[in-house]
């Protein structure tokens, strides 16, 4: 996490991890979800705030939730049901569920295919926002496995020289297992910025950096201007339009805009799902993919080569005025250490808003 993102440890109210789990798990409780659903749900929101991932941990993400179930917008009891499968693919459609659930069914069969054929590859449909795909991507490396997770749909990023937003921010993310190292672990939006890093921005009274969000037109702003800025195009979710990853054509953004369009055809296309074809703003569908590394060659030195490659890049020669260079993965894992031992900080935003839905739905608050 960018320090433009972190909570002034002056203002952070810090909170055990087994505390946000079990008020997450009651939260989902109250909103119909199943007691191994709420479990499941808490538990991918947590992965996410003990790692540092602020933007799909509860601070962003729960409230969303919470008012998309208690609207009958998303189903609290939704039946998974696998609509195609051959011995290593597979297509799930996820009966208008949260993606926190759906990923993690749909990965837990792509794993098993590879453990049958070396890979497993499964799209899904008809599911909702999964959260940080990392925590789906991960679930691989305890089988010796690569890990894929991708989400594709909505309307956040403009395409390159576009005007109008016609795509989400369609992360990726990526897992590699290792042995003594960290793992591995890609987990980044194709636009130049995730949607919720706004929300931290706006929360914490930050700017939006150059290169991050559209003007009205479309143009690139490469200025530092408030984020609520009225020259910039909200979307309907009222958030700016974000940019591709790349910012402007002369940096790239072509890229970013093309493996965006590679998430939505891998998500959305690959399994049928509905609004893919004409971009509508509420289509929504995910990936996932498993690798057996055993498929290729032997665990044992694959996991030790990743080590090496690892600790190779760790021990570059950093640029002045850096400590040290860093791999995907990483800062991650070391959060995860320092968080543990110390608690989640969380902004006053949040712990009144957690007040404020445990009293609403009469669940005791134990957040301190």
């Amino acid at each position: 996490m960018l320090e433009h993102f972190k909570i002034p440890e002056h203002e952070a109210i810090r909170v055990s991890i087994a505390d946000l789990r079990s008020t997450t798990e009651e939260i989902f409780l109250k909103c119909g979800v199943s007691e191994s659903d709420a479990r499941l749900g808490a538990d991918v929101l947590v992965f996410a705030d003990s790692r540092g991932i602020d933007t799909h941990g509860v601070s962003n993400a729960l409230r969303g939730y919470v008012r998309n179930y208690l609207s009958g917008t998303c189903n609290s009891r939704p039946k998974n049901s696998i609509i195609k499968s051959t011995p290593s693919t597979a297509v799930v459609d996820g009966d208008n569920g949260l993606g926190l659930m759906t990923a993690p069914f749909g990965m837990n069969i792509a794993i098993e295919k590879a453990k049958n054929t070396g890979i497993g590859v499964v799209s899904i449909r008809n599911s909702n926002h999964l959260g940080a795909a990392g925590y789906h991507a991960m679930m691989a490396l305890e089988h010796d496995m690569i890990g894929w997770c991708m989400t594709g749909g909505g309307k956040a990023m403009v395409p390159t020289f576009g005007a109008e937003a016609q795509l989400g921010t369609n992360p990726i993310a990526f897992a590699a297992p290792t042995n003594k190292e960290a793992p591995f672990i890609f987990d980044a939006a194709m636009s130049s910025i995730a949607a919720g890093k706004i929300t931290l921005a706006r929360r914490l009274g930050q700017s939006m950096e150059p290169g991050w969000v559209a003007n009205e037109d479309g143009t690139p702003n490469m200025e530092s201007t408030p984020t609520h800025h009225s020259s910039q195009l909200k979307t309907s979710t009222g958030l700016e339009m974000q940019l591709p990853l790349g910012s402007t054509r002369e940096l790239g953004s072509h890229k970013g805009y093309g493996l965006g369009v590679m998430v939505d055809i891998l998500s959305g296309q690959l399994s049928f799902a509905r609004g893919f074809a004409s971009l509508d703003e509420d289509r929504r569908a995910h990936f996932v993919a498993a690798y057996a590394v055993s498929a290729f060659g032997e665990v044992e030195e694959f996991k030790n080569n990743m080590d090496e490659m690892l600790r190779g890049l760790s021990e570059t020669k950093p640029m002045p005025g850096m400590s040290r260079v860093l791999y995907a993965g990483q800062p991650e894992e070391e959060t995860l250490m320092e968080r543990t031992e110390n608690g989640i900080p969380l902004h006053p935003e949040v712990i009144d808003w957690f007040k404020d839905i445990c009293g609403e739905l009469q669940i005791k608050y134990n957040l301190s």
